[in-house]
């Protein structure tokens, strides 16, 4: 099997992880809080992550440098970020906040104006108008002359997160630690944040055998396995274009399991609104890069 082929099988064996993580969302947080979910998934993650660190001999190297970053890079992620996805799924239909959350990526080439330096195309612009026409239709279920959204706070904890997601992603450009190592120190700082923030709640509550599991799921797949994964396709395909448009198979996948597990109702607006989501993410990674210089190539 040629790289390139074990390259996308990765990529769909995270792909296939990250269709069940809105559904699973959905059936955990009936059982217990999203700061209980998040301090389960963050736990299971944090072993997991651990175990494999361990087992490829990089346990020095995270022991001993990475620290300095770990200490804002765990707050935002899985904190930060992750406290507010499960808000956002627990007050939205799971296909809203799925298909909202989906927008990250165009955030992220907005913010990288200010935050890199870098300058944004007619086409970024043009995929953002379509992008979030996409999203705006999604919050008004529909009702696109209406400025009475459905859940303005669910709305707007679910954009929050997507603004969160690439704010992390474009500080961590600098960022010299490896996955695995980056990942576990993350969840070394989150862990006992998200357990101190746990313990001073009213009460520490028992979600029972179906949430533990519903829990331990979300950490171990959505956090654990599918990153590494993704990772591993990303080390193995010969150029990343053979496996980004893989992500788009997601999305519809989410809404079939959403349908037949968690029973809700396919709404036109949230298919309408997702059309227009993808189809911008699709116009901005159709841009071709710049082509460099004979001589810079040399």
């Amino acid at each position: 099997m040629t790289s390139d082929r074990r390259a996308i099988l990765y990529g769909l064996g995270a792909v296939g992880l990250w269709s069940t993580v809105a559904t699973a969302f959905k059936v955990a947080l009936g059982y217990m809080s999203p700061l209980t979910l998040m301090w389960i998934a963050s736990l299971v993650s944090w072993v997991v992550i651990g175990g494999l660190v361990w087992r490829r001999g990089q346990f020095p190297e995270a022991l001993r440098h990475g620290w300095r970053t770990a200490a804002w890079a765990g707050l935002m992620n899985p904190v930060a970020y992750y406290l507010v996805l499960f808000a956002a799924y627990d007050r939205l239909p799971g296909q809203e906040a799925m298909a909202l959350n989906y927008t990250w990526a165009l955030t992220m080439a907005f913010l990288a104006v200010p935050i890199l330096g870098q300058r944004l195309t007619r086409m970024d612009v043009l995929a953002g108008l379509i992008a979030y026409s996409g999203v705006w239709v999604i919050a008004t279920r529909g009702r696109v002359l209406d400025v009475d959204f459905a859940d303005p706070l669910g709305v707007g904890l679910a954009l929050v997160s997507t603004l969160i997601w690439a704010l992390y992603w474009l500080l961590n450009t600098r960022d010299r630690r490896s996955p695995l190592v980056a990942q576990w120190q993350n969840f070394s700082v989150g862990v006992p944040v998200l357990t101190l923030i746990l313990l001073m709640g009213p009460e520490v509550e028992w979600v029972g055998a179906t949430g533990l599991a519903a829990g331990i799921y979300v950490g171990l797949f959505e956090m654990g396995i599918a990153f590494v994964f993704w990772q591993l396709a990303m080390r193995t395909v010969s150029r990343t274009a053979r496996i980004s448009n893989l992500i788009f198979l997601s999305p519809p996948i989410s809404l079939v399991l959403l349908f037949f597990i968690v029973g809700e109702p396919i709404l036109p607006s949230t298919l309408l609104g997702l059309v227009l989501i993808l189809g911008g993410l699709g116009l901005q990674q159709r841009q071709k890069a710049p082509v460099e210089p004979a001589d810079a190539r040399s």
